[in-house]
């Protein structure tokens, strides 16, 4: 699952944090987890945690000696919506500096 396509328009390294996180949204996962599902260097997952907590995206809680991250209620799609996917043409546009 991935998150809601309003936060899709952030650092690729935060919209690969927040739909990982989505994913597994009911048990969160540690920095490490994260860290497995998600293709960068420990500094830059380090820069988009702290973004998407200042932004308030994500919530870190303690639990069994261990820090769990969820994301925020607010980023996690409903499953009942359908969720359109861009067209290859809305892709190019978005691409397109207009």
């Amino acid at each position: 699952m991935k998150a809601k396509r309003e936060y899709r328009d952030r650092e690729e390294v935060e919209v690969a944090v927040l739909d990982a996180l989505v994913d597994r949204n009911d048990d969160g996962m540690t920095v490490f987890e994260i860290r497995s599902r998600v293709e960068a260097d420990i500094d830059e997952l380090e820069t988009a945690l702290a973004n998407l907590k200042e932004d308030g995206l994500i919530d870190a809680s303690e639990g069994d000696h261990r820090t769990l991250i969820t994301p925020d209620e607010k980023v996690i799609p409903d499953p009942d919506e359908e969720v359109e996917e861009p067209s290859f043409v809305d892709k190019i546009i978005e691409r397109l500096p207009l």
